[in-house]
């Protein structure tokens, strides 16, 4: 008795790209009616599907029909989803827009796990939602989005800024003149709690204080100091700028959690701020106002960001085609720690 042959596996939509000599994200155009696809290739990429037996496994999309939903992309552990506050007026700002376009906003989590990138990339490709805004991106093991069939909108300048749209703030500049009032003081050994460099946000903010230390002809490495954004990390980066660099007088940390950990760990070592050490932050979170002394920071407009980014999604939506990148202006906003 002979064994049954295996089932020969279904073709995939790269199979679909190869045998009409198109790339896999213009299949995925031709495939969810895109029109901005030229006509000889949509019949290139049609026969393409009709030779291989090509069947789509998209169900929820399997009639063309829109499905009133966007996601929110989040790149971060749960925890720190919920500890801060940066992501909640994204989606605040997102919400307002989705919520007067009659569209419902669907939140995802992606873990720093092994296979992170599969769930939430079978998710986005299984017809749940009609596009996807994408925060917290990080760039060791960016999310592979490209090719996917509906429009993606980043929330600060991704790794591969050319192929997408986002919304972004002027990190650079912001975090200059945060660095440039502290030098202006008369602050001698300024320091940076610098973000992650993995992330556009962490290298444009580090880049703007070294701008700025190098421009006042005090630019010192072992001032440079590194957290991920959170105030744990602030307060441990602090704890080692003291260890290191006993004679730090003035701190420009790269996010407000940041700048508060620095605070606690300065208050702890017995440091008045800014009699000692004066401090700056970066974001303009509402808890900022409420500190001891409160805090002088770098406003940037986060719920303009999330209603920036979904209004251009819902202009891909409507058929814009090319990315596009908007970047947004920062405010220093003085208070008593600087």
């Amino acid at each position: 008795m002979s064994s049954a042959e295996p089932p020969e596996p279904r073709p995939t939509l790269a199979d679909v790209a190869r045998a009409a000599g198109v790339s896999t994200a213009t299949a995925s155009r031709v495939l969810n009616g895109f029109a901005r696809v030229r006509p000889e290739t949509r019949e290139q990429v049609e026969s393409a599907m009709a030779a291989l037996g090509y069947a789509r496994q998209r169900a929820a999309r399997a009639t063309g029909g829109p499905t009133g939903s966007v996601a929110l992309v989040v790149c971060e552990e749960v925890l720190r989803l919920f500890a801060d506050p940066f992501f909640a007026r994204i989606a605040a700002g997102a919400g307002r827009e989705l919520t007067a376009a009659g569209l419902q906003l669907v939140l995802l989590t992606v873990p720093a796990t092994e296979d992170y990138q599969a769930p939430v990339v079978r998710y986005l490709d299984g017809g749940h939602v009609d596009g996807a805004l994408v925060v917290g991106m990080h760039g060791r093991r960016p999310l592979e989005l490209g090719w996917l069939g509906i429009p993606v909108v980043f929330g600060g300048r991704p790794v591969c800024a050319g192929r997408f749209s986002y919304v972004d703030v002027d990190n650079r500049g912001g975090a200059r003149r945060a660095t440039q009032r502290l030098v202006d003081a008369g602050r001698h050994r300024v320091a940076t709690i610098a973000g992650p460099q993995d992330m556009t946000a962490g290298v444009d903010r580090l880049l703007g204080y070294r701008q700025a230390v190098a421009r006042a002809g005090c630019g010192d490495r072992g001032l440079v100091v590194f957290g991920d954004f959170g105030q744990a990390s602030g307060e441990r980066a602090t704890a080692r700028l003291l260890d290191r660099r006993p004679d730090v007088d003035a701190i420009f940390a790269a996010s407000d959690l940041m700048a508060i950990g620095a605070l606690r760990a300065l208050h702890r070592a017995g440091r008045r701020v800014p009699g000692d050490v004066a401090v700056i932050g970066f974001d303009d979170l509402p808890i900022g106002r409420r500190t001891d002394p409160p805090l002088t920071t770098v406003r940037q407009p986060i719920e303009e960001m999330g209603a920036r980014m979904t209004g251009e999604l819902l202009a891909m939506l409507g058929g814009s085609a090319s990315p596009r990148c908007a970047v947004l202006e920062t405010e220093l906003v003085l208070r008593a720690s600087a």
